[in-house]
């Protein structure tokens, strides 16, 4: 429908607003919408999904099921890759951050692809096995049904950015009938920064878009019930936090090592062929690793952890070693990254957020029956599950609230408020030492876009060195005579020259500050060149250079303008202090309003 049309559609609703509704009920209204919009495309994707996982496995008798499940996940993966060429132009956006980067540099205005193309994908990714989450594409998806419906209502850019993160959380609210887990997902990860006053139209969204899930989905069945943990216990909870830390941190660096390695490699369906290939593999060693995961997590929650072998190549020695099914889940605990990374990087589509809570689940699995094992201390394995589902999930995705409140609502485990929060903190803060930016983030601080960092930062990041460019300085070439300078400085406007040569490189600057002695040395005017008067810049900026850094490198050495080269160093313009502090106010004024 164009988008004239939805405006005249729309105008009796906007006039009605104007007359009777304050911008605040508004807002709630609004939000509202999105949260119910969000909820309904999450319930649709999780059951279309794991419906149609049934009818694939339904024919296949199970002896057979693991060769199926290992040729499954390249159909699904070339599917995607044909989907994304055909229907988006090769442009799919993988993942949250470019829904971050979309709030840091475009104000909050996530493309209308995003309504579906996140759906599509991950349904065809994840239905035929993929090793990765539905988590972020639903979202995505939310996010752009909220940023979408503001731009249709002509909604201010503040209200938009926070009706974005209304939709992220009313995507994860619905998938695991977590409310208050979906409202921090969105200020942790999400949005960087928000007013206490925000809090209510995320609320709303999240609580909308849950009762939509309880009413036609249910939620990820994950049932918990506890009344007590020992104290005894808290050094075995500070360990877990250290294991699942160290987890963590394995889990960030494969994923940006492998990412690394599908972005160099040539030929989109000779990634297909190879990561198709090479997940099957895997999911063929290790079935526990087809789809998202979460059988397995239900598997643990339920005292079954025996059943992890089950249909797999291991199967046959289930009985002769109690360390099987320690090995099984190690095995598939250290290689979840991997799956997940190959589905991704051959064109799958898909998230990390399910593969941490599966990784964690294992990993306090693990923990607690070596534990048990050892005969050092007796403790509930189903316990340590939950623990390092929180620990794992707050280590890779840097959101500590939403481990916490997440695992307490999807479990019921309230009760184990405490431990929670010792091993989050714990797992969240190590974490960070090694790996300051998480999954999500860390590759847009390597691009420049600083996020969920301080306020300045944050405002500066909004800007871009390019768009600041100042071209009006009026260049001279080194051979130029000291009179064809005289000459330049009466016409000009600026008191700083940049000297460049004809193929376009800068050589130095001259100021007029510095040669004002020399302009009234008339014997000199054409025995004196330009190479001779000019002086090296203090420094100089390259276009992909962080606003906030070049402030800095300028309070240092005290300058008030930089030239800007490009990476040839082509001469391009000047920085001014000057422009990038009336641009960082206007900035300051436009999040304010």
């Amino acid at each position: 429908m164009p988008q004239n049309t939805i405006h005249r559609l729309l105008r009796p609703l906007l006039v009605w607003r104007a007359r009777h509704l304050s911008d605040r009920v508004y807002l709630i209204l609004v939000s509202c919408l999105v949260g119910l919009l969000a909820g309904l495309a999450a319930v649709v994707l999780k059951t279309l999904v794991h419906d149609s996982q049934k009818m694939l496995n339904a024919w296949v008798p199970d002896q057979y099921r693991v060769f199926t499940s290992s040729f499954y996940p390249i159909i699904g993966i070339a599917l995607t890759v044909l989907f994304t060429r055909y229907f988006l132009d090769g442009n799919l956006g993988r993942g949250i951050g470019p829904i971050i980067y979309n709030i840091a540099r475009q104000s909050s205005t996530v493309p209308r692809s995003k309504l579906y193309s996140q759906l599509v994908s991950s349904f065809l990714t994840v239905t035929f096995g993929g090793s990765a989450g539905l988590e972020a594409p639903i979202s995505v998806t939310g996010s752009a049904i909220g940023s979408n419906t503001a731009r249709v209502l002509r909604i201010g850019r503040r209200e938009r950015r926070l009706l974005t993160g209304c939709g992220a959380a009313a995507g994860v609210a619905a998938i695991f009938n977590s409310p208050i887990a979906g409202v921090l997902f969105a200020v942790e990860v999400i949005l960087s920064e928000l007013s206490a006053a925000y809090f209510v139209p995320l609320l709303i969204a999240s609580a909308t878009a849950t009762v939509v899930s309880k009413a036609l989905y249910a939620g990820q069945p994950f049932v918990l019930i506890t009344t007590s943990w020992p104290v005894d216990a808290v050094p075995l909870y500070l360990m877990l936090a250290v294991f699942t830390a160290m987890l963590s941190v394995y889990m960030i660096r494969v994923y940006f090592w492998a990412d690394a390695y599908f972005e160099q490699l040539p030929g989109t369906f000779r990634k297909v062929l190879l990561g198709g290939l090479a997940l099957g593999g895997l999911v063929f060693l290790f079935p526990p690793l087809y789809g998202e995961g979460y059988n397995i997590v239900q598997l643990l929650l339920g005292g079954h952890a025996n059943q992890l072998v089950d249909g797999s190549l291991f199967d046959v020695f289930h009985d002769e070693s109690i360390w099987l099914v320690l090995l099984v889940a190690a095995g598939s605990m250290l290689l979840k990254v991997v799956a997940t990374t190959i589905t991704i990087g051959s064109g799958g589509n898909g998230g990390m957020f399910g593969s941490s809570l599966f990784a964690g689940a294992l990993c306090g699995f693990v923990f607690a029956r070596l534990i048990n094992m050892s005969g050092l201390y007796p403790i509930s394995e189903v316990h340590f599950v939950v623990l390092g589902m929180a620990g794992t999930l707050a280590g890779v995705v840097h959101a500590p609230l939403t481990g916490i409140f997440l695992i307490a609502e999807i479990t019921g485990g309230y009760a184990l408020f405490v431990p929670l929060m010792v091993v989050t903190s714990g797992s969240y803060l190590i974490t960070r030492y090694f790996e300051p930016y998480s999954v999500y983030t860390r590759k847009l601080v390597q691009k420049g876009v600083y996020v969920n960092q301080d306020r300045d930062r944050g405002l500066l990041a909004q800007l871009d060195v390019r768009s600041l460019l100042q071209t009006d300085f009026v260049p001279v070439q080194p051979d130029d005579t000291l009179g064809e300078l005289v000459t330049v400085f009466r016409h000009a406007s600026r008191n700083l020259f940049p000297v460049v040569d004809s193929a376009g490189h800068l050589h130095g600057v001259v100021s007029l500050d510095t040669v004002r002695d020399a302009l009234f040395d008339d014997e000199h005017y054409n025995t004196t060149r330009v190479r001779d008067l000019m002086t090296d810049p203090p420094a100089i900026v390259r276009p992909d250079d962080t606003l906030l850094d070049t402030l800095r490198c300028m309070e240092q050495l005290g300058a008030w303008a930089l030239p800007v080269l490009d990476l040839q160093d082509h001469y391009l313009g000047f920085l001014l202090k000057s422009t990038i502090l009336a641009n960082y106010r206007r900035q300051l004024i436009k999040e304010s309003e």
